[in-house]
């Protein structure tokens, strides 16, 4: 487990003065203005980064601090873009194979009417746009000029239609849109300033926070804005940890006094409600309450739920659970607080039965590009599949609570499930993956337990294929690629016999068989009992 993390923790700047407001948009017009000259200047290739940083402080009265928070802003933003370059570029490429199998299929037909033909020529024209796309983006990785639109580019555009956008003329779209370029500026700190920060220091005041914020000589406004009665929902605790944290001591040749502690940063941002204020800083790790040897929590994400499954020390499976996550037309808060509302019911459950959470490293990019090709409905699902978001959320809830994550490769992990553990615990296919999961996260062994190669569908009934034979010289993931095959070609022979579409047999009666309990007529008859006692027909059929 990591020994410290950067939270950020916010609040809205109530009770600020006109004065105040005025000194906070000049503020952000400098800081903005600056930026863009920066960027563009970097761009001309005539400057180092030294030699621009003592022209800009001799020039725009700056201090050498706030050329470094606007030189790190610059930098993250650049950097963003650089890092999202390649996902680019691999779904226009995708996009492209679409649009030309598209244009093939009309010209494998004799003949066209004009409507068919007009649909050809857009498809064309589709396909010569992504295909400029694709070279932009490509020359722009090769050369390493990452193009940054201040303001954004759908504000930008929104100027060539003025009414359709919502705007009288033009010197209404231009206020918004220098608004828009100046709507925050960050103030970087480090924890060998005072009180994490040098230009931007927040003390303790009465039970409550107060904030001193240095201006630049740039604005004739003073050397120092005072905003007081500031106050934290989340967070106060660290962020006074960390202020407290800050000390003098002498530096390790004792020749001169300098300040330790935790590096506080701080961003201002400005929205229809006024001001909100975004503080940084790195947390220290809770003491570790989970023990591997005590088992695991293994837990699937998938696009409309959270699968999480219990095993103990000797991987063996313990109970199953499903909390739900229905995040299509959801808002951004709204997916926010589901996500946040069902990871805390897990980390409960971790922290009561003291076991680490094992997830997946799975990219879903792929996935969508993919499932857009054969089915659109998916496609949307998983467009609106907050994956990142989840597991940040679980990271940044198990890292408070002191709950050890563990991260694993999520190859054959679903069809591990479905063959040994989806029969024999009656459990669903996802929550048989997560058992997997949880078994791959302390080391236990993949091997193939099941007998007979039978596995569950959606409709509660299942499929049998013919196991292969192991290979023992071969990676065990050798043999589970194997059986992936042979269970696809299976769900799609029980597709197309019709059997995906009827019902399964009834639940006619329970018959107790010693000491164990089984339901006649099912096909699982090796569901545990408390499993089959639960008053939820849901969570005995797996589907």
């Amino acid at each position: 487990m990591i020994d410290s993390a950067l939270f950020t923790y916010q609040t809205r700047l109530h009770h600020l003065t006109s004065e105040q407001v005025r000194i906070l948009d000049e503020y952000c017009a400098l800081h903005s203005k600056l930026e863009r000259k920066l960027c563009a200047a970097m761009k001309s290739g005539n400057y180092s980064r030294n030699e621009l940083k003592r022209q800009f402080i001799a020039q725009y009265q700056i201090s050498a601090r706030m050329f470094g928070s606007i030189s790190k802003m610059l930098d993250g933003k650049m950097n963003s873009i650089k890092e999202l370059l390649p996902k680019y570029i691999r779904d226009t490429t995708a996009a492209i194979h679409q649009k030309e199998l598209q244009i093939q299929r009309y010209l494998k037909k004799q003949s066209l009417n004009s409507k068919q033909l007009f649909g050809l020529h857009q498809k064309r024209r589709r396909l010569g746009i992504l295909q400029s796309r694709l070279a932009r983006f490509q020359a722009q990785r090769q050369d390493k000029n990452y193009p940054i639109c201040f303001g954004t580019r759908k504000l930008f555009r929104a100027q060539y239609h003025l009414e359709a956008n919502g705007y009288q003329d033009h010197v209404a779209w231009l206020k918004e849109w220098r608004n828009a370029r100046s709507d925050q500026f960050i103030v970087i700190g480090s924890k060998d300033e005072r009180a994490g920060n040098m230009l931007c220091q927040m003390v303790e005041k009465n039970g409550a926070f107060a904030l001193r914020l240095r201006l630049p000589e740039a604005l004739n406004l003073g050397k120092y804005l005072q905003i007081d009665s500031l106050d934290f929902q989340y967070g106060k605790e660290n962020l006074q940890n960390a202020l407290r944290s800050s000390h003098r001591r002498l530096n390790d040749k004792g020749t001169a006094v300098i300040y330790d502690g935790s590096a506080l940063s701080y961003r201002f941002e400005r929205d229809d409600k006024g001001y909100r204020l975004f503080v940084s800083t790195n947390v220290k790790a809770p003491k570790v309450i989970t023990h591997r040897n005590t088992g695991a929590l293994g837990v699937d994400i998938n696009a409309d739920h959270l699968a999480l499954s219990e095993i103990d020390h000797r991987g063996n499976w313990v109970g199953s659970q499903k909390f739900d996550l229905n995040l299509r037309g959801k808002t951004s808060h709204q997916v926010t607080a589901l996500i946040g509302d069902q990871v805390k019911k897990i980390i409960e459950i971790a922290k009561f039965t003291c076991k680490p959470i094992g997830i997946e490293q799975l990219d879903f990019q792929k996935k969508k590009v993919e499932f857009s090709k054969y089915n659109p409905t998916y496609a949307r699902m998983l467009t609106s599949f907050a994956y990142n978001k989840i597991i940040q959320t679980i990271k940044a809830a198990a890292f408070r609570a002191g709950i050890e994550v563990i991260e694993v490769n999520p190859a054959f992990t679903s069809t591990i499930g479905e063959v040994n553990y989806a029969q024999q615990y009656g459990v669903s296919t996802h929550q048989a993956a997560a058992i997997a999961i949880a078994r791959r996260s302390l080391g236990f062994s993949e091997k193939l337990t099941s007998r007979n190669g039978l596995v569950p569908t959606r409709n509660g009934s299942h499929v049998t294929f013919t196991l292969p034979a192991r290979n023992r010289e071969k990676h065990v993931w050798n043999y589970w690629s194997v059986i992936r095959k042979s269970i696809s070609s299976a769900h799609k022979e029980h597709t197309r016999s019709g059997h995906s579409k009827t019902n399964p047999k009834p639940l006619r009666y329970i018959k107790p068989l010693g000491s164990s309990y089984c339901v006649v007529g099912t096909q699982f008859p090796y569901a545990s009992r408390a499993l089959l006692l639960d008053g939820d027909i849901d969570c005995i059929i797996p589907f």
